[in-house]
Formats: structure tokens, sequence, C-alpha cells
């Protein structure tokens, strides 16, 4: 009787487990429609420069472009009716390009790390196939002479600003290197084409634009020196008003990104003001050296050329322990006619471009006392001073107001990047993506890649999510979002 029992009650508990997972499995076999809302994701074009694209590293290499944040928006749009999306991919992994057979475009960034546990240690990025006792870089080969066949759906131009997108010839390889782009040159369609046009031509029924960045990063990273001026606010507005008029001819809708504060980008908050570690002895060496330059200040203050305060920012002193580097700063009161330099220490308020890293401390012509940012100043194209700082930010609140302005108008999605951005570089911790916090270290904060401007993979999906979500908003769809699991920090140094 007993063993009846227990096989009764056995039976119970097996067939109360069978419901429970006929149940279970009825729930999770209900799969969700994703659909496209009243957007129509069929023919998807992106337009934009290198972010489009998806530049990373430092350069535009096949497995960067398959991480692109077009391509992971149009791999979520085949879920609701999307179709084909072609990308002008580049010939490997490598990154960077020939130009008749000449290295042009630099390979992509790789970390090295220093098995050297003794200092200095030299971990960091470097071009993909040196180390500190071979400067010699991969070479590529991707040719950008060899015209490749389109049309292509990602449209993303590096280097690329506003106005360049309507530029009839910016792909003519005659204009190079000054008229024309070499990452056009290489995809399009003829001599005389532009890259809206040949986007157009597609007749896209949903596109992306991302363009802008370039309008002021250029003058970013050429340390406001004036070799790449900011886009004047004219120019901007009829080229982006142009842009937005032509894509959404035939009501086309679509999803439009801003720009961010580039001066709160690793590039430009990762090297420090004071990098230069010195004892008494070289202190007082150095010192030495800029005494008569000390000695003038005072005089021009004893003179009214300058007050005390400015007087008191103009002197170099170095002293054991770490110091300021010196720079050179235009904004100064102009004592050249009492042959007096405009010199200072940086600041905290400074900004050095992160390959101001890699150049302090090196010498002139190999003498050891001439040394870039302590005995010779560094000139402006490796910092950004505070006066160059707020053109920046003055530029890009006045073209992101363009922007907004121009989408609010057009009913179109909207990806507020800046605000993105400001939240991961100003959050201790960065900004949660699934199990995942992004921050802004340059190394490993996850979201910015070696070269300081672009994204990683994992920051490329990240504002594909908040895209998909602003695309799910406006047109209705349901659009999943995807995994940060799914999308590297690092590309290998293996990956060629």
């Amino acid at each position: 009787m007993d063993t009846q029992y227990k096989w009764l009650i056995l039976l119970l508990i097996f067939g109360y487990i069978s419901c429970e997972s006929d149940d279970d499995t009825s729930t999770v076999g209900e799969e969700i429609v994703v659909t496209s809302g009243n957007a129509d994701f069929s023919k998807f074009v992106s337009l934009g420069n290198s972010m489009t694209a998806g530049f990373t590293d430092g350069a535009l290499f096949i497995a960067g472009q398959e991480n692109s944040i077009s391509n992971i928006l149009a791999k979520q749009f085949t879920l609701a009716g999307g179709g084909e999306f072609k990308q002008p991919l580049m010939n490997d992994n490598i990154g960077g390009a020939l130009v008749a057979g000449t290295p042009t475009l630099n390979p992509r960034f790789y970390f090295y790390s220093d098995p050297n546990p003794d200092p200095p240690n030299e971990s960091g990025p470097r071009l993909l196939g040196t180390t500190p006792d071979d400067d010699t870089p991969e070479v590529p080969t991707t040719e950008i002479t060899n015209i490749i066949s389109g049309p292509f759906n990602n449209m993303g131009i590096p280097g690329a600003k506003s106005f360049h997108l309507s530029a009839a010839g910016y792909g003519n390889a005659a204009g190079l290197p000054n008229l024309a782009n070499p990452y056009f040159v290489r995809i399009a369609s003829s001599p005389t084409a532009s890259v809206l046009g040949d986007a157009i031509a597609q007749n896209p029924t949903f596109f992306s634009l991302w363009i802008g960045n370039n309008d002021v990063l250029g003058y970013a990273l050429s340390g406001g020196d004036g070799t790449d001026p900011i886009t004047d606010e004219t120019t901007f507005t009829q080229a982006y008003n142009a842009l937005i008029t032509t894509l959404t001819s035939g009501e086309t809708k679509g999803v439009v990104f801003n720009i961010p504060d580039v001066t709160s980008l690793p590039h430009f908050t990762t090297v420090p003001y004071n990098p230069v570690p010195l004892d008494a002895t070289k202190a007082g060496a150095v010192n030495q050296g800029y005494a008569m330059y000390n000695a003038g200040l005072l005089q021009a203050e004893n003179l009214g050329g300058i007050d005390e305060a400015e007087r008191k920012a103009r002197t170099i002193k170095f002293v054991e322990g770490q110091n300021a580097v010196v720079i050179e700063d235009e904004s100064l009161t102009n004592l050249t006619g009492s042959g007096l330099p405009n010199y200072r220490h940086a600041t905290a308020k400074d900004l050095l471009v992160l390959p101001s890293s890699s150049f302090i401390g090196t010498t002139v012509g190999g003498n050891p006392l001439l040394i870039n940012g302590v005995s010779v100043p560094l000139e402006d194209k490796w910092v950004l001073i505070p006066t160059e700082q707020q053109e920046i930010t003055t530029a890009t609140n006045t073209f992101n107001t363009i922007i907004s302005t121009t989408v609010q108008q057009a009913g179109l999605a909207f990806v507020d990047v800046n605000m993105l951005l400001n939240q991961i570089s100003e959050n201790e911790n960065g900004v949660p993506f699934d199990e995942f916090f992004l921050n802004d270290n340059l190394v490993f904060g996850g979201a910015f890649s070696l070269d300081g401007v672009h994204p990683t993979a994992r920051g490329y999906a990240f504002l594909a999510n908040k895209a998909m979500e602003s695309i799910n908003t406006t047109y209705g769809s349901n659009l999943p979002m995807v995994k940060a699991v799914d999308y590297p920090t690092f590309y290998s140094p293996l990956l060629k």
C-alpha cells in the first residue's frame, strides 16, 4: 500500500509540474510583434560624418563599421520591415587608407600594455603595429582611388561638416586633399556627385542625420589655433535647413542627432595641466631660464602695462614636485613691444588635447635644455584656453538650437546627444547600460574609444537605443533595444 501511494503522489507531482511547464511555455512562446508604427523602414539611409560611419579608435575599419550606430539601427529595423543596409566597408581591420599607394590615413589605435612593471609605464593607446621600440605602424590595404560601386545606405563621411554634404565634387579625387574627402572619393557615384544627392537618389523611406560635430570639433582638435575655424552661424543655418528640407520632401520620416559640447570629451579632459615632475635642482635650473621674463613682467606692471593679477598669472615658477606646463596664451595683454611673449603656466581651467601627452617632455632637436612644455612653451595647437572653450560652447549651443528648431518644425524623432554625453561625463559613476556603467574614462570607461572623441561599439549601441526610444515615441513603433553585452569596448591588436 505504501508503495502504491508513493507512486500516486509522484504522478500527481509530475503532472502538476508538467501543467506548470506547459503554462510557462505558453507564456514564453507569445512573441511580441515588432511594428514600425507610422514609419516605413524599408529603405533606410543614414547621413552624417564619422559618428554615422562607425569611426572608432581613430580610424574606420570593418569591425567598427559593423558596429556603427547606423548598422545597429538597420538591424533592428529589419524586425519591422527594414530592408538591406549596404555599407562601404573598408578592406581590413587595420584602418587608415592609401592614396595612390601612399599611406595617407592612419591605422587605428590599440591599447598597448607595458609588460615592464618598472617606471616609466608606457601603457596606453598606440597606432596599430607600433610599440615603444618600433614606431612603424601597420600599412592599410584600402586604396582610396579604387572606387567601389554603390549605392550605399550608410552615407557617413568622416570629416564632413554641415555644408560638405550638399557640396558637388566633394568626392572628386582631383580635389584631394583640400577640396575633396577621401572617404567620399572612394564611394561617390561620380566625381561631381554630392553626399546628399547620392543619398536622395536611393529614395529613402526613413533617414538618420547626425552632422555638425566637425563644424566645431576641427577648431577644438587644433587647439583653437585658427587653422580649422568654427563654421559661421549663417552657413550652418543655411546648410542644415537645406539638408532637412531635402530629406523630408515627400514627408519622409527620420531621426536626427544634435552635437555634444566637445570640450567634455576625454580627448580634452584626460591630460592633466600639471604633468611635469621635477626635483628641486631641475626646478631651480628651469627657473633661471625664465628669470629675465619674470623681471620684465614686474617692470611692465610698474609701467602700467599690466596689473598685478596678470603679472602673477604670467609669472613662471617651477617647484619640487608636480608642475603645470608652460603655454602660449594669445588672450594675454600684448607685451611684444617690450620683448615679452605671452607665456604663463597652464591652470585647471585649460584643456590640453590628447596628443599633447606624448609631446610634453620631448626635446627640440634633441637638445636636453629645450624641453617642450617646460623650457619651451606649448603652442596654441596643444591647448584650449578658457576663451577658446567659450567660443566652442557658444557655437555648440547655437548650432543645437538651430537643429532643435528645425527638427520640431519637421516633426522628426530627436536624440539629445549633448545631454547624454554630458551625463556620462558629469556623473562620477557614469550612466547605466544594462549591467554595465558607461563613464568618460579614456581607456576603461566603456563609452569612448581610444581616440577620446568617438564612441566604442558599446557607446554606439547605447546611443542607438536612445534613438530607438525616440523613434518609438515619435512614430508609434516598438523597436526592441539592443544589449550592452553584445557590443565590445576594445578591439584586439590581432584583429587585422
